[in-house]
């Protein structure tokens, strides 16, 4: 069964939408992005979210006890990694919390996809060329990951079933269910709807 994530959410009107629409997961983007959140931000909309969504948040080689921080106030339930972290830095993190903690990817090839699997991580996450491009890639390279995996870069309504047929743990999406750069109801609404049909059939 395919979990969905809605990623970027920055407003309550955000919140709003997905305590109807009750996707698995949310993610509330911390590092540099037109997205960004601060911890105070995140702790409203936090506060607003339905508490069976789980809540991710998503950092680019920030500084662990500004992670542990956000972990131990309740702010996120899981930690997204998505820049250049290695296996030293994954390893300090996990003495810290004891959170799941997920790994993006950026896929160019196939060595990715192998690297990748040898992390010591719960989630892998799969994105585009350059993580966050919101461009998709070869998803053939997907056939020999043991490691539960998030499925995201350029997904949107219309190829969301055809990225179900590999089978991820998590499909993620964020400018797929937007609208001249701000999250869509409908959209949103649409998209998961599709997964969820496909979890019927």
């Amino acid at each position: 069964m395919t979990n969905i994530k809605i990623c970027g959410l920055n407003r309550l009107a955000d919140i709003e939408m997905v305590n109807k629409l009750l996707p698995e997961y949310v993610g509330f983007v911390f590092a540099k992005s037109r997205r960004q959140v601060d911890a105070v931000t995140a702790q409203t909309l936090k506060n607003r979210l339905d508490p069976t969504i789980v809540a991710v948040g998503v950092f680019v080689e920030a500084a662990i006890d500004d992670i542990v921080k956000l972990v131990e106030t309740h702010v996120i339930d899981m930690v997204q990694l998505h820049g250049d972290e290695d296996e030293r830095y994954i390893s300090q993190l996990r003495q810290k919390v004891s959170v799941p903690i997920i790994k993006a990817v950026a896929v160019t090839g196939r060595d990715d996809v192998h690297k990748a699997g040898q992390l010591a991580v719960d989630y892998l996450l799969f994105d585009g060329q350059q993580a966050g491009s919101g461009q998709t890639f070869d998803w053939q390279y997907l056939s020999e990951v043991k490691t539960p995996y998030f499925l995201a870069g350029g997904l949107c309504e219309a190829n969301v079933a055809q990225a179900l047929l590999k089978q991820p743990f998590a499909v993620d999406v964020s400018s797929g269910v937007e609208t001249k750069g701000v999250k869509d109801e409908a959209k949103i609404r649409t998209f998961i709807e599709r997964i969820r049909k496909q979890k019927e059939c």
